[in-house]
Parts: structure tokens; sequence; C-alpha cells
């Protein structure tokens, strides 16, 4: 059931409804403006991080077959000791960024250099995974980013749609019928006015 305004049907009103509807039409064309931008930006956005996705991917798999190749080579118990005393291989700040009006956080991931491991027992191979594993985490911390930003993006092209909806379909037609009502009321106290006026000259003139 469609809602409808509850407005007296007099000239002030009707000033007043159309000074609104004007109102809310700027609303509506900037709103569009903003969800048409917010659309691109999506697109754009949605296509760097397939981008990430398939870096992110290949990257993972050349980590994994490094730490597969020293943990043949050094064995799991070997490892697990080493990885306790590591130092970090990367540094990582999270600071907030916006796009189109929509925050989210912004990682930087930064390569430290790798600290020698003076333990026997250890492999070249050991130094090439914490490498791959140190450059894997930091195209995660970039897709992580992409995809945050990207889910928010969405969230409020979202909404805008549906206040652009809202607007078009339901706000201002309800403004729009309810000026058409008033115009039609006031007219027809205005014919009635009139022809009241008539019969008294008639009377009148009688």
């Amino acid at each position: 059931m469609k809602q409808r305004l509850k407005v007296a049907p007099t000239k002030s009103a009707l000033l007043a409804l159309k000074r609104q509807v004007r109102f809310l039409e700027q609303g509506h064309e900037m709103l569009e403006r903003k969800r048409e931008l917010l659309t691109r930006v999506v697109h754009e956005r949605l296509k760097h991080y397939r981008v990430l996705r398939r870096e992110a991917q290949g990257a993972l798999e050349e980590a994994y077959r490094w730490l597969a190749i020293a943990q043949i080579r050094m064995g799991s118990l070997v490892l697990r000791q080493l990885a306790i005393g590591l130092p970090p291989a990367l540094a990582v700040r999270i600071l907030p960024r916006s796009s189109v009006g929509v925050e989210y956080p912004s990682v930087e991931a930064e390569l430290l250099p790798l600290e020698p491991v003076a333990l026997m027992g250890t492999d070249p191979s050991f130094d090439d995974a914490r490498a791959k594993l140190a450059a894997l985490a930091v195209v995660l911390a970039r897709l992580g980013e992409a995809e945050t930003a990207l889910w928010r993006l969405l969230t409020e092209q979202r909404k805008t749609q549906k206040r652009v909806n809202a607007l078009r379909y339901n706000i201002i037609p309800m403004y729009r019928a309810k000026i058409r009502e008033i115009q039609s009321a006031l007219e027809e106290e205005e014919r009635n006015a009139l022809f009241q006026m008539t019969l008294l000259r008639e009377a009148g003139g009688g």
C-alpha cells in the first residue's frame, strides 16, 4: 500500500510541496551520479582484485613448494625450532583511506632483510622458503586491502541504489501525486467560486 502525504489543500502547501520536490529531484540527481561513480569504481576494483587473487595464488604455490623442499631436506622438527626465534620478515602499517567517501584500511607491507640463521643442519632452501613466504605475506596484505575496499564500496553502492530507487519510484511520485491532488482541489474551489460569483451577479442583475 502506497504512502500518502497528509497536507491541507492550500496554495502555501502547494508551493512548499513544489519546493520539496525540486529539492528531492536535486538529491536524486546527486545520488544517481554517486551511484554511477561507485559502480565504475567497483568494476575497476574488481578487476584489480582478480589480478591480485591470481598473483596471490601463484605466490602461495611457490612459497609452499619451497617450504615443502625445506621440510624434506631439514625435517619438520628443525623447521619448527628455527621458526620460534626468527625475527619479523616484514613491517606492516595500517592507515585509513577513503574512496568516493567510503573509508577502508590501507595496508602497507614492506619486506625486511632476512636475518641469517647460524644453526647446524640448515639448508639453502630454508632461506628461499623464508623469502617466498615473506613475499606471499606482502601480496596477501595487498589482497586483504583490496577485498575490504571492494566489499565496502559494494555495500555503499547497494545502499545508494536503494536510496535512488526509493526517491525515483516512491517518494518523488508520492509528492507529485499530492501536488496534482492539491492543484485539482484548488482548481475545483476556483470553479465553484466563479460559479457562485456568476450566480450572485445574475441574481443582482435580475
